[in-house]
């Protein structure tokens, strides 16, 4: 398994606009090989930011360079550069992408080397 999540530090005041974006983009990862489970997590606030973070799991990394390559991917970041000024963040996304070597499940079965 493949995780990709991309960190987002959100100025105050821009949260919902930035929710509300996330809640309208068209989905376009399940119809991809490979592609798992998609979730947006809301983390800490503190005073300059709210952390955000995407977080996309693939059954490998190279499902996840298939959709990084993909028409999908370039219809679903399309309209990327139309929020402008719309939401302010104090950086751009950062990208941070993981192995899994271990895998614990809900009934606590555990796969090592998952990877």
């Amino acid at each position: 398994m493949y995780i990709a999540m991309n960190r987002f530090r959100v100025v105050p005041g821009f949260e919902e606009a930035f929710e509300a974006l996330w809640r309208s983009r068209e989905g376009r990862l399940a119809e991809m090989p490979g592609y798992v489970e998609f979730h947006m997590l809301k983390g800490p606030k503190s005073e300059d930011h709210t952390l955000y973070a995407s977080h996309t799991v693939w059954e490998s990394f190279e499902h996840f360079q298939a959709w990084t390559k993909s028409e999908q991917f370039r219809v679903a970041h399309a309209k990327a550069g139309e929020n402008r000024g719309k939401i302010e963040y104090l950086s751009g996304p950062h990208f941070e992408g993981f192995e899994v070597i271990i895998h614990e499940d809900r009934n606590g079965a555990r796969k090592a080397d998952a990877a």
